[in-house]
């Protein structure tokens, strides 16, 4: 079996070459799709790292929104995805009819969508933003009224940090870090007496506890930079993969609640070397919402 494992993986990197593709891995990709990409990070990373691109092909193993995002600043790029259903319930959570309205609702307001958002709610964004630039990009529009979709949890984050906004809400939530049960994350915290890392999509309450709060990047980069005896970690699993390498000797807890991303484990080496193969399934986006779709991520990148 872990003969098989090596020659599918020597596989890869040969087409890889061959087709001269960018493999792209998020941080809740499973362990071996991180290993063997060539970009490993966050999604304003991986945004970054696809806009910066020299590659004929993209392919990203994330799920399909990324994979969105990707096209939309690379529109000339091939860009494939290991499984076109690798979708995201957040992003799925709001409709166009949601922003129908809202400019004549409010005045001087600023729409902002997470990244977390398909194409066509982008193409009716001002800004897009992630959890790693949301803070520094909301403070820096002269708006005073913000409606952030689609995620309540990390919206009422940066809301609480800029008393001097009006934010309007969407509903959406992340269904797995939305989950995440704070009696028993205050429960491993008296018992282990460990920082707590939390994603700020976790609810206000979780947060409350975290002594560090912050996208998938900001909490590995307090691991590499602290390494102590252990952490609990109120994310997704698969940022362990790279917590490990950065802190080997600590121990990483993981919340029963807080459960593991099924549309991200889609990603294998399987399917990685299949759609290297076939070129597909591949991103396709109607030209005029690319068109307005693209600007919102533009000006994410610029005020970044």
């Amino acid at each position: 079996m872990e003969r098989e494992v090596e020659v599918l993986k020597e596989k890869i990197l040969r087409l890889k070459e061959e087709k001269d593709v960018l493999i792209l891995a998020h941080f809740y990709a499973n362990s071996e799709v991180q290993d063997i990409a060539d970009k490993v990070g966050d999604s304003f990373k991986l945004a970054k790292d696809a806009q910066n691109a020299d590659n004929k092909i993209i392919c990203f193993c994330g799920v399909n929104f990324m994979g969105e995002s990707a096209k939309l600043l690379n529109p000339d790029k091939k860009i494939l995805i290991p499984d076109i259903e690798s979708g995201c319930a957040m992003a799925d959570m709001v409709n166009l009819d949601d922003l129908d309205g809202i400019k004549e609702r409010y005045d001087d307001v600023a729409i902002v969508s997470y990244i977390n958002t398909k194409a066509d709610v982008k193409s009716k964004s001002d800004v897009c933003v992630t959890s790693s630039n949301a803070m520094k990009i909301v403070s820096g529009l002269p708006n005073k009224n913000i409606y952030f979709l689609p995620d309540r949890n990390l919206g009422r984050y940066i809301a609480d940090r800029l008393q001097d906004k009006n934010f309007i809400f969407h509903e959406g939530y992340c269904k797995y870090h939305n989950f995440v049960d704070y009696e028993e994350v205050k429960a491993l915290k008296e018992k282990y007496a460990y920082d707590v890392l939390v994603h700020p999509e976790c609810t206000s309450e979780v947060v409350s506890l975290g002594d560090c709060v912050g996208s998938t990047k900001a909490l590995l980069d307090y691991v590499e930079k602290t390494k102590k005896a252990g952490y609990i970690v109120c994310t997704e699993e698969g940022i362990l993969h790279q917590m490990n390498k950065v802190s080997p000797k600590s121990e990483f807890i993981i919340p029963t609640s807080m459960k593991a991303c099924e549309d991200m484990k889609k990603n294998s080496l399987e399917n990685l070397y299949k759609v290297l193969v076939d070129e597909g399934p591949e991103i396709v986006l109607d030209e005029a919402i690319m068109e307005r779709a693209s600007q919102p991520l533009k000006k994410m990148m610029e005020m970044s």
